[in-house]
């Protein structure tokens, strides 16, 4: 198993022999600096026969250049009422998928600085990366032939130190969205529970992080009953059963913010009892992008060694299968925090598997230093109706509003293109949760789907804070806990296709390189 970066250097030389094509990503060849010069005149020329330049991908010989040739990938114009830094993403990967496909295996990627987009350069890198990304199957399936789709990956810098920059935070940033998609994006058998537990423990082998596996069926159902409902039907399949992987990283010098996370691992969904009909279960391995961006982020901080930072992470890695052991709607399960809940829909498996992790982050919580707690997962489907496709959503519950922690993760998320919309948890949402009888405090969903029911994305976070004990935390409370509910359900990835790895380059951006002032 492999889980490294596509390998990638720099180079402040624009006619560098050691790559065989250049990758120009720029809004137009008119306004290149001058450094660039080179690569204006072929530029002009072409577009004195054909003015449609700058609209699609084109790939130039110039006779000068290394392997004499140029591919231009444009991000067009760049419309600040509208438009944002994921232009540059988005023309780097149709930019390298084009040189690709003319053979090249040694791209100098050139994106110059945009003088509205400090980080231009590291979103055109991320947005290169993720065309060359190769799927976890792939590679070892070809156990004696290259992992990787090029042999370097170049990236064009001015200076040295902004090209070693550049590469570290490429490298760093990317291999968090490998780990991420190795997780998420791989078939309900290969990364089953069991197997995502091995995996995660091998790439954090000699690491700063720490990694505990926790697989005994008693202690699961004593610590984490509403986790051991879901899992009760797979618990029959010892492939299929569950664990509960916890992380943790510690950076140097006395710690300044506590991070607590915890992500959404459902290996495959059928819906369980209420099972998906009607051909939508395809895609549903993808239920498990929550928990690898928890790994995916442990990795970037594995790289990058922040100080002052504690994170504590767990994976809820579960499979949601139906069968004659299948939790069913109208089972009455009693939560960690000992709140009855009524079953409404077993397709609302997601919350229950996070919700005792949430209550257990909850106790850790009240004794580290300005703890943040987290639950992030493709939860909803009514995230992608709400927002379309490509959007995370974040909603804050009371404390963490009062710190304005979603705009600032939407603040961080433009920064490189991981980008956020903000919701609201509302007092609908928690009367939706209300028990209906005396039977039950809490009523885990109604019978629809997310997408048929008013507020579907909002509801579930008052669920988890009121299920996990974490409305005992609120403003008016001792000790207020912040907490963020995260939805990724539209901005994890298309399928067929590969997952992006939101929210972990957002998440970097506020709490890692943040500290690279003035710059981010």
């Amino acid at each position: 198993m492999c889980t490294s970066v596509q390998p990638i250097e720099w180079t402040n030389d624009i006619k560098n022999q050691n790559y065989d094509g250049i990758v120009l990503v720029t809004q137009s060849h008119e306004t290149l600096p001058a450094e660039l010069e080179c690569l204006k005149a072929p530029l002009q020329d072409y577009s004195s026969v054909d003015r449609g330049l700058g609209e699609e991908v084109v790939i130039l010989k110039v006779t000068d250049l290394p392997g004499n040739r140029l591919v231009f990938a444009s991000t067009g114009p760049v419309n600040r009422d509208y438009d944002d830094v994921r232009r540059f993403s988005d023309a780097a990967v149709n930019g390298i998928k084009r040189a690709l496909k003319a053979g090249m295996q040694r791209p100098l990627l050139v994106c110059p600085p945009h003088k509205d987009y400090k980080e231009s350069s590291v979103v055109a890198a991320l947005g290169a990366l993720h065309a060359l990304y190769m799927p976890l199957e792939v590679r070892e399936a070809h156990i004696s032939s290259s992992k990787y789709k090029v042999c370097a990956l170049g990236l064009w810098a001015a200076e040295e130190a902004e090209g070693q920059r550049l590469v570290k935070l490429a490298d760093a940033l990317e291999s968090g969205r490998v780990a991420c998609r190795d997780i998420g994006g791989s078939d309900p058998e290969r990364m089953a529970a069991p197997l995502v537990a091995e995996y995660v423990q091998k790439i954090f082998t000699d690491t700063c992080v720490t990694v505990e596996v926790v697989s005994d069926l008693k202690v699961l159902e004593k610590e984490y009953p509403c986790l051991a409902a879901v899992n009760r039907c797979a618990n029959s399949v010892p492939r299929h059963q569950a664990r509960v992987i916890k992380l943790q990283y510690c950076g140097d010098g006395p710690i300044e913010k506590t991070l607590l996370l915890v992500g959404k691992g459902i290996t495959y969904d059928t819906g369980g009892a209420d099972i998906k009909a009607g051909g939508v279960m395809a895609g549903m391995h993808r239920d498990k992008c929550g928990a690898a961006a928890v790994a995916g982020f442990f990795q970037i901080l594995a790289k990058l060694k922040p100080k002052h930072l504690k994170v504590i992470g767990s994976m809820a890695m579960v499979r949601n299968s139906v069968g004659a052991d299948c939790y069913v709607a109208d089972e009455l399960v009693v939560s960690r925090a000992h709140r009855r809940v009524r079953v409404g829909n077993t397709d609302a498996e997601g919350r229950m598997v996070m919700v005792d992790l949430l209550c257990e982050m909850k106790e850790k919580a009240v004794t580290e230093t300005s703890p943040q707690l987290f639950t992030i997962a493709t939860l909803t489907g009514h995230a992608i109706r709400a927002m379309g496709p490509n959007y995370s959503i974040i909603m804050d519950n009371g404390p963490a509003h009062r710190n304005n922690n979603a705009a600032q993760w939407q603040k961080a998320g433009e920064m490189l293109g991981d980008v956020f919309e903000v919701s609201t948890i509302r007092r609908e949402d928690y009367e939706f949760h209300k028990g209906k009888s005396e039977y039950e405090d809490i009523l885990q969903c109604n019978n629809l789907p997310s997408s048929a029911t008013p507020r579907g994305h909002q509801t579930p976070s008052a669920f988890l804070i009121m299920t996990s004990g974490l409305d005992k935390h609120g403003v008016d409370s001792v000790k207020p806990l912040p907490y963020s509910h995260i939805d990724i359900a539209g901005s994890s990835g298309p399928f067929p296709g590969v997952p992006t790895g939101a929210p972990i380059v957002a998440m970097a951006a506020h709490y890692i390189l943040s500290q690279e002032k003035p710059r981010l």
